[in-house]
């Protein structure tokens, strides 16, 4: 491909050049190129190895649609891999690697692959792989599978930008239709935002009709001056910015390139209304070898020739089935080269006889020679001719991946060979080449028609003169047992012999040829590929092209960097620490602290050893006194007539019979019946409860919440307040808790026993702020939360602590609190149960038999799987072989001679300073009907004993409670 670059003309700026690697070779370019362009020019024909087979490739287009320029791109930008040559703008200093091969694309070891191609057909892994285990070939596949590599040594630095807009009409496009429909919004008044992917505005202008005017003004120029009265009309214009999605409620995702080295810039774009003018795509003609390096797109080849004046080849046959190679053979043709032009049309002919071009019209070519490289091609009669590049146009596919992703539907347009936009969409209109308009005038007058429909009234088309010839096309797809290997998709190295393997054994399904030989999946999505596969498998099972059907466009439409998408959502950007309103005094207090659910909390107390200190911390707290932070716990308030009717139908206990100023232990369950959370209910009048569910629970339970009173219930009758974040509760827990609450002055708040049983509470005040007295507890103790508001909660913190000296009183971590728990056996949702644990497996069998009304997850109770005998229970485990501590998660297993099967596992594990032993918690197969039995438990290779018992050590009668 004798590539070359002119001296004059083009769109780059000669007098700055630059350089950069491919490979480890220097490339040289000028400012105003791309990777893609500036390898052209260097005519560098090798500059990747394809996905499966390892074949040399070359770049086929000019933009985001190119199958075989994949790049990783590192040095004085952002590391990235898998870029598209053909997008990246060249850079002084740019270290550019092909993928996929090893050392390098053009000297790849693993060439030898392509040589047992006919024993590696599509899917072959999937019959080849599986004797005797997949396994043992996974690794070194996925190893070889692999396109570009991330830089394991890569550091952020820096964040991504993420932007909102929410224009009145967003544009997707900037070529003629595209700029008709936003100039004219514009000039009525809306909002306008305008994205396109090429760095320049114009689209098909900036290479394409180059002899037109519009409205009396060469193109160029309209497109410069309509861009200009756009910024000054105030519209928003977005170059290097591609629309990857369309999503729910018309959300649309741009991603934003910058040029200066900065990270990409997401947008998520809410328009009133959405305009796709996004172009179409030039697709290629099945030939065999037509996926030899040298053979490219004529419209890339005419792209690269105008924007930065490189010469694909001195010797070029462009293959074509329509009229609009014509152009790109006289552009080259001017330029000194010797263009053929092979038409598939019977009736092609040349605008002028001295145009330069050579015409064989109504033949096709049938074959590229060459090995590394084009060389020549073969015609259908059998005619040669030489040639160092073939240019390739088999029609234009409209670019419709958008309008399929709002849920479009598309109609067979047979005078174009292709699919158009089929159905309207609301808020959604579709304008130029994108909707089948495929010349420059069609494409004016219909960006008219969407500016019209866009606006509600008549609006006139730009005017265009000197235009050439009305579009033509002649069908030329792939035909069944065609000569060589004929090449559908190109980067993900699908043959017509896939296809045909496909339709053979019965995967005719176009969603199951997609998958069954990978045609038009992952980042190419189908741009060049699609519709030359559905045309073969129609002719294969006798069916016409819209009756075969297309796959499901998903986004993105192109790859955007995962910093993209997280922006600043990393560290403590994407999960805040949440933190406690004592938190500063926690740390004077000497509290070392730990992550609980997002919640920064005090482990433990002291700067001795963690073990030692939440085991003093035990001892004190059982023998006296201790004080807990417990304000992560959740305070979500429920409110209105229809309260109790609600949380009747949220929980599994029944809620309506609690009185106000009593508590209730409930479980709230998903709809599959698994256990999701527990916490105490709080009734405060008949129509006000409070929810205080699991600190790391709180935003679930509050969403569980909105989701079914908005699905069930009158939202004027049932009102939720999450107030977590208002309140802070302060836990005094241990014998002489009581005595410690009575020497502050809670506003003559009772705190004797007839009035404040276990499980109710009692309203008070605490310097003039109201409070709520709470006596539940988490410790097996007699126990009071006090619930204060959390910018008051210090001064009540600060006398519990100086007023608490008298009795010994010591502060209580998270860690001594959950080891408190455990002695008694209560439980944590979440690290005592798992995503099968029901309320049954944990000895809860009276709400479902006796509640009447209906509750989430009720039916999934009843199923047969709940009722097996054979389900993990909730048990204790004691060691049973005087050692330490079981390991947590250690499996209780069953011995099948040599093998063995799981019966649960260790949920907790703790050496009770309180009872001076071990003690643990676990879900075991049957466990509730098998107290006393003693099991194996099995972690890492090691054997321990224990013995199956109930899962409260400490105080069975729980007659502490009100000590």
């Amino acid at each position: 491909m004798s590539a070359f670059r002119l001296t004059e003309g083009g769109k780059i700026d000669r007098s700055r050049p630059l350089t950069f690697t491919f490979d480890g070779q220097i490339v040289h370019g000028f400012e105003g190129d791309t990777v893609a362009s500036a390898l052209i020019a260097s005519d560098i024909r090798i500059v990747g190895r394809s996905f499966k087979y390892h074949r040399p490739r070359g770049i086929w287009g000019h933009g985001s649609e190119e199958p075989n320029a994949l790049v990783d791109v590192s040095g004085t930008v952002s590391a990235s891999p898998n870029d598209r040559a053909t997008v990246v703008t060249a850079k002084q200093g740019l270290i550019v690697r092909s993928v996929n091969n090893k050392p390098d694309a053009a000297h790849d070891k693993f060439a030898y692959l392509d040589r047992f191609s006919r024993f590696i057909p599509a899917a072959f892994y999937y019959k080849t792989f599986m004797f005797p285990n997949w396994h043992l070939f996974e690794p070194r596949i996925r190893e070889m599978a692999g396109l570009g590599k991330v830089d394991p040594t890569w550091k952020k630095t820096g964040l991504a930008t993420q932007r909102n807009a929410h224009p009145d009409v967003l544009v997707i496009g900037m070529g003629p239709a595209g700029l008709t429909v936003a100039l004219d919004a514009a000039e009525a008044g809306r909002t306008v935002m305008i994205a396109d992917e090429k760095s320049t505005a114009g689209g098909s202008l900036q290479h394409r009709d180059y002899a037109a005017q519009i409205d009396g003004k060469p193109t160029i120029v309209w497109v410069s001056e309509t861009i200009e009265r756009l910024r000054a009309l105030g519209a928003v214009i977005l170059t290097d910015t591609t629309a990857f999605g369309i999503y729910d409620h018309a959300m649309v995702g741009l991603n934003q390139r910058h040029t200066d080295g900065k990270r990409d810039t997401l947008w998520r774009v809410r328009p009133k209304q959405a305009v796709l003018a996004t172009g179409a795509i030039e697709r290629p003609l099945p030939f065999a070898n037509n996926d030899l390096p040298g053979v490219m797109s004529a419209d890339a080849a005419l792209y690269y020739l105008r924007q930065q004046a490189v010469v694909v080849g001195k010797q070029i046959v462009i293959a074509s089935n329509n009229s609009s190679t014509i152009e790109v053979g006289m552009a080259l043709a001017a330029a000194g080269t010797d263009v053929t032009i092979v038409d598939h049309r019977a009736n092609a002919t040349l605008p002028h006889p001295q145009s330069g071009l050579t015409l064989i019209a109504g033949k096709r070519v049938v074959q590229a020679l060459g090995k590394q490289a084009v060389t020549g091609v073969v015609l259908d009669d059998r005619t040669r001719l030489s040639a160092d590049c073939v240019l390739v146009s088999g029609g234009w596919t409209p670019t419709i991946h958008l309008y399929g992703q709002a849920k479009g539907k598309l109609h067979w347009e047979e005078s174009l060979q292709t699919f158009v936009p089929g159905t309207a969409i609301g808020g959604l209109t579709v304008a130029g080449a994108a909707n089948g308009r495929l010349t420059l005038a069609r494409a004016l007058a219909d960006g008219a028609t969407g500016a019209s429909h866009v606006l509600g009234r008549e609006l006139a088309a730009p005017g265009a003169t000197g235009i050439g010839e009305t579009y033509s096309i002649s069908a030329a797809w792939p035909e069944p047992g065609q000569k060589g290997r004929v090449w559908i998709d190109y980067q993900n190295d699908v043959t017509a012999k896939d296809v045909e393997l496909a339709a053979r054994e019965n995967f005719t399904s176009v969603e199951h040829l997609k998958r069954y030989t990978t045609l038009g999946m992952a980042t190419d999505q189908g741009k060049t590929s699609n519709l030359n596969g559905l045309a073969l498998m129609a002719t294969l099972t006798g069916r016409t092209i819209p009756e075969v059907g297309t796959t499901t466009y998903r986004p993105p439409f192109t790859p955007v960097p995962l910093a993209s998408f997280t922006g600043k959502r990393s560290g403590n950007f994407f999960n805040p620490v949440k933190r406690l309103p004592l938190e500063n005094a926690h740390r004077a207090d000497g509290a070392v602290f730990w992550d609980y659910g997002g919640w920064l909390r005090p482990a433990y107390f002291g700067t001795g050893a963690a073990d030692d200190e939440i085991a003093r911390e035990v001892l004190a707290a059982r023998a006296s006194v201790a004080l807990f932070d417990g304000s992560t716990l959740g305070k979500i308030e429920v409110i209105g007539p229809q309260a109790a009717e609600f949380l009747d139908f949220m929980f599994y206990n029944t809620v309506s019979t609690l009185k106000p100023g009593k508590c209730r232990y409930c479980f709230i369950l998903t709809e599959t019946g698994i256990i999701y959370d527990d916490g105490v209910l709080v009734r405060l009048a008949d129509d006000h409860f409070v929810v205080s569910c699991s600190s790391s629970h709180v935003a679930g339970v509050y969403s569980m919440l909105e989701d079914w009173r908005q699905d069930r219930f009158d939202r004027t009758r049932v009102f939720i307040h999450n107030a977590t974040a208002n309140y802070a509760t302060l836990t005094v827990t241990g014998p002489r808790s009581r005595d410690l609450l009575s020497t502050i002055d809670f506003g003559g708040a009772p705190l004797d026993d007839a009035t404040l049983p276990h499980m109710s509470l009692v309203h008070g005040s605490y310097r003039g702020d109201p409070i709520r007295i709470t006596r539940v507890s988490f410790t097996g103790d007699r126990s009071y939360e006090i619930t204060v508001r959390a910018d008051r909660a210090e001064a009540l913190w600060a006398e519990l602590k100086a007023n608490g000296r008298a009795f010994d009183a010591v502060l209580l971590g998270s860690e001594a609190l959950l080891l408190l728990r455990a002695e008694k056996g209560y439980v944590i949702v979440g690290k005592d149960t798992d995503g099968l644990t029901r309320p049954s497996d944990m000895g809860l069998h009276g709400p479902l038999k006796n509640k009447k009304v209906e509750f989430i997850g009720k039916r999934s109770l009843m199923l047969e799987d709940a009722q097996r005998p054979d389900r993990k229970e909730f048990v204790g485990l004691e060691v049973a072989d005087d050692g330490p501590p079981l390991p947590a998660g250690g499996h209780g297993v069953e011995w099948q001679g040599e093998s063995c099967r799981s019966l649960g596992y260790v949920t907790s594990s703790y050496m009770s300073p309180t009872l001076g032993r071990p003690i643990a918690l676990g879900l075991i197969e049957r466990g509730m009907s098998r107290h006393g039995d003693i099991i194996d438990i099995r972690h890492f290779g090691e054997i321990r004993k224990a013995r199956i018992v109930g899962p409260c050590a400490f105080d069975p009668e729980g007659g502490r409670l009100n000590a």
